[in-house]
Formats: structure tokens, C-alpha cells, sequence
């Protein structure tokens, strides 16, 4: 029999390191995001196209350290579409896995986004 491994529901970034990267995040969101909608355990992000370069970096930042989320990131001349999709093992803790990308203010988020509601 295979089995399959999925990664765990947790984040990798130490306190110090998530610290820094939600003041990062709430940067780019204060000066870039365009629009957000949650639709159940996805969440659909738009960036203004000076961006670009800022959204690819979060992308390839948040992939590393949670790799459970899943990132779906497509650019037009006009905006960059980011949508981040909790697997359903997480439902539980999808509102806090969405809240650093939600933030426009560090101090918005209490934890982790993607442990705070650790599921094996």
C-alpha cells in the first residue's frame, strides 16, 4: 500500500521571523491589495500590477513555510490574482490561516495564521 504524505497544518517561520513577515504582508496589503473575497476555504487576493514582483515573493515565502496552504497565483496587465486554498483536513482553522492575508495592520493577527489550530 502507498501512502500518501501531506504536510503538516503548521507553519515553519520562528516568532521572530513570522513577526517580520506579517509586518511585510500587512505593508503589501496596505499600499497594493485591490480586493479580497473568501468563498469557503479559499481566498481570492487582488494586487494592484506594481505589485507584481512583491505578490511573487509572498508566494514563494509562504510556500516554503506553510506548505499545506495552496497557492494559486495568475497575472494580467492589470492585476495580480492570488488564491489561497485551506485543504479541508484544516477547515477548523482556515479563518486563522487566512488572517496574516487578510491584515493591513501587523498587530490585526494575534499567532500564526497556519498553526493556530495545529491538525495532524
Amino acid at each position: 500500500m502507498s501512502q500518501t504524505h501531506e504536510p503538516p497544518i503548521i507553519c515553519t517561520l520562528g516568532a521572530g521571523d513570522f513577526k517580520a513577515r506579517l509586518a511585510w504582508i500587512a505593508e503589501l496589503n496596505a499600499t497594493s491589495l485591490l480586493s479580497r473575497r473568501r468563498d469557503d476555504l479559499t481566498l481570492e487576493l487582488t494586487y494592484a500590477p506594481q505589485a507584481r514582483d512583491q505578490v511573487r515573493k509572498m508566494v514563494a515565502q509562504e510556500r516554503a513555510c506553510c506548505a499545506f496552504l495552496d497557492f494559486e497565483l495568475r497575472e494580467a496587465e492589470d492585476a495580480s490574482f492570488l488564491s489561497i486554498t485551506v485543504p479541508e483536513r484544516a477547515r477548523g482553522s482556515a479563518e486563522t490561516a487566512f488572517a496574516p492575508f487578510q491584515a493591513q495592520a501587523p498587530e490585526a493577527v494575534a499567532g500564526c495564521g497556519c498553526c493556530g489550530g495545529a491538525v495532524a
